[in-house]
């Protein structure tokens, strides 16, 4: 197998057993520690950590230890987690979560950089175009990622479904399920009880077992890599401390990355909105939470499916109408939200809206990612980090506000974020398109001219 493609499928697997535990844990935390908004204000903390974090820890670490021992170090404070929610409370689900926080920043930022590195260095082996490369890259890596959520999920359903807590759900509390929920109600129903003791130490144990495994193969088998871009990027390395540790405020002086800062702020937005609000008060509310994996299992299993397919699509249809096609599917969806009333006579329809979520973040994940890495070349590690920070700052946003809003305010705050960032992003590309046409009219000016200057002679 090719060097740089075997990389690239030893990395996808090491983030595929971590996120096997982190993401079924995270689907789970507004639903199993809901007393007193635990488990919300544990995602809160664990996203404001990475906001600090990527404010100047990725660049600091990639540049002292290399994006493979950074992503070792990374995937530690993930097995932290894990341990963390053995015992979850106040003294022990807030001090992990903020380890992954510290650590989340580096490990997508070393992730980002790791691939767009490759990426490149395997099309000029082969001569093709550098962004098809990472495009493609970044689409077998998002293929293999994101079907964590369908072990993570499928692997709490099936421990939490040996003693199923669901029974009939009264009318009442079917009331205020979906838009209608403006924090339900602290009573225990048989849809919201917690599972058992036990089978929740019995999947903790599972989750941690992933954990420790992602972080040996990445340790043993990942190769480390330089970048050995044009333009002297590997002397970046020797660079001063405070310089490298303020290069990522040092690239927001770059007006695209400006406008672009909505788009990781969305993807933050809506992923929190998906685990955290759809979760409980749709699914757990209606159905009950041994449904949380199941339906997750199907946001996670479209999300796979559609990366890899987008990564490919993108170099014969462009980044734009992928970018369009993920806008008007989530507004379909946020619009269809607001209007619905669920039920569990209508299961399929539970299903039906983490997959089309899926196939729209897949288009934020693969394109936003390739456009950053594309965009800021010279800065990958900066560019990515900032990518971290903002997409922190949505997440810490969306579950900050969690216990205060109704779920419909949450829908219409998501809605106005997507038209904002399409607003942006366009704004972006038409910038791009000037920069590209004004080299190639000024090229086509010269032969004129001087075919001009030739007739005076």
């Amino acid at each position: 197998m090719e060097r740089n493609l075997k990389n690239v499928l030893l990395l996808s697997l090491g983030f595929l057993l971590l996120f096997t535990a982190y993401g079924g844990l995270q689907s789970l935390q507004s639903s199993l520690y809901s007393e007193e908004g635990l488990g919300v204000a544990a995602l809160s903390t664990l996203y404001g950590g990475m906001l600090l974090s990527s404010m100047f820890l990725p660049p600091v670490l990639i540049g002292k230890l290399g994006c493979k021992w950074t992503l070792v170090l990374a995937m530690c404070c993930y097995v932290a987690f894990s341990l963390g929610n053995f015992y979850a409370s106040w003294y022990t689900l807030i001090p992990t979560s903020i380890l992954v926080g510290l650590g989340a920043a580096a490990l997508w930022s070393a992730q980002g950089t790791y691939l767009t590195i490759v990426g490149n260095m395997q099309a000029r082996k082969t001569g093709q175009v550098g962004k098809d490369v990472v495009n493609q890259y970044f689409g077998i890596f998002f293929l293999i990622f994101q079907s964590s959520g369908v072990w993570g999920n499928l692997i709490s359903s099936l421990v939490f479904g040996q003693t199923p807590t669901q029974g009939t759900v009264p009318e009442e509390q079917l009331q205020t399920c979906g838009a209608s929920d403006c924090l339900m109600a602290a009573a225990s129903t048989n849809s919201t009880r917690r599972p058992s003791q036990d089978l929740i130490y019995t999947l903790m144990g599972i989750y941690t077992g992933c954990g420790f495994l992602a972080v040996l193969l990445t340790a043993v088998f990942l190769e480390p890599v330089k970048d050995a871009g044009p333009e002297g990027d590997s002397e970046k390395w020797a660079t001063p401390f405070w310089s490298t540790l303020l290069s990522t405020f040092k690239l927001l002086r770059d007006k695209r990355l400006r406008l672009l800062i909505l788009l990781p702020m969305l993807s933050g937005f809506e992923q929190a909105f998906l685990s955290g609000d759809y979760t409980r008060s749709y699914a757990t509310c209606a159905l009950g939470i041994q449904f949380v994996g199941y339906v997750m299992i199907c946001f996670g299993a479209v999300d796979a499916l559609c990366s890899v397919l987008f990564g490919r699509l993108a170099r014969h249809t462009g980044r734009i109408a992928l970018f369009v096609l993920g806008a008007v599917t989530q507004l379909a969806c946020i619009v269809a939200l607001l209007l619905w009333k669920p039920h569990p006579s209508q299961l399929p329809v539970f299903f039906v809206f983490p997959g089309l979520w899926g196939m729209a973040d897949a288009v934020w994940q693969t394109q936003n990612n390739a456009l950053f890495g594309v965009l800021f070349e010279k800065n990958k590690e900066a560019a990515f980090a900032n990518y971290r920070l903002w997409e922190a700052l949505g997440f810490v946003i969306a579950f900050g506000y969690s216990t205060f809003l109704c779920v419909s305010v949450k829908l219409y705050v998501l809605l106005g974020v997507l038209g904002a960032a399409m607003a942006a992003y366009g704004a972006v590309e038409y910038l791009e398109s000037r920069k590209a046409v004004g080299p190639l009219a000024a090229a086509r000016t010269k032969p004129a001219e001087e075919g001009v200057a030739q007739t005076k002679l």
